[in-house]
């Protein structure tokens, strides 16, 4: 019975990591050619882009030599330029380069070093969205606050019932504290003439002597 209940837990945990991975997937930005110039159209980022699928949460990974080229994220009208203008963030100068993509839409992606661009190091992708996104826009009906009235009610009657008795007996409880004081009187004086005793007796010994 326990290897059978291991083995569940075993399943749950191996469908966790399935579904984990395959809600985040990584791209290897033009496979073994990697972010560089394309040496021909037939390895060109356009025909690597076919066929693929990128979700918000997907990892493209650029791989490319520090100071040989580097990774510029632009709008399109920059990116149909081969421009930098109107960048988007800074420019990653060290490679290889990790790009989480964090929005859905259209992403372009260039290389500033050179003429790099207008021979084909440039990469256009459409991000899409994930089942993710839409609990952010299911908070706000969590936010009723109707239960305030109601706890105002409580607060008002628990003061009244704690009053009524109270009210009612203090005849009684007067007249018990009035029997009772001898005792706790005589209690007290004699504590009081313990405590005083070793003092009294240390003194008399020491007139003794």
């Amino acid at each position: 019975m326990n290897s059978y209940a291991s083995m569940i837990v075993f399943g749950a945990i191996f469908a966790a990591m399935v579904q984990y991975i395959g809600a985040q997937t990584v791209h290897i930005v033009g496979d073994s050619v990697g972010w560089d110039i394309p040496p021909n159209s037939s390895v060109s980022y356009a025909n690597w882009v076919s066929g693929k699928t990128f979700m918000v949460g997907d990892i493209l990974v650029f791989n490319f030599m520090t100071n040989q080229h580097d990774l510029l994220q632009v709008p399109k009208s920059s990116y149909d330029a081969c421009s930098d203008d109107n960048a988007i963030g800074s420019a990653i100068t060290t490679g290889p380069a990790n790009v989480t993509l964090d929005s859905a839409g259209e992403h372009y992606y260039i290389c500033t070093f050179g003429s790099h661009c207008q021979m084909g190091q440039k990469l256009a992708i459409t991000v899409s969205g994930t089942p993710g996104a839409n609990p952010p826009t299911s908070s706000p009906p969590t936010t009723p606050t109707t239960p305030s009235p109601t706890s105002t009610q409580p607060d008002a009657c628990a003061p009244t019932p704690s009053s009524t008795p109270n009210a009612g007996r203090p005849p009684a409880s007067a007249t018990s504290p009035a029997g009772t004081p001898p005792p706790p009187y005589d209690s007290s004086s004699m504590s009081v003439f313990a405590s005083f005793l070793p003092v009294l007796l240390s003194i008399g010994a020491a007139l003794l002597i």
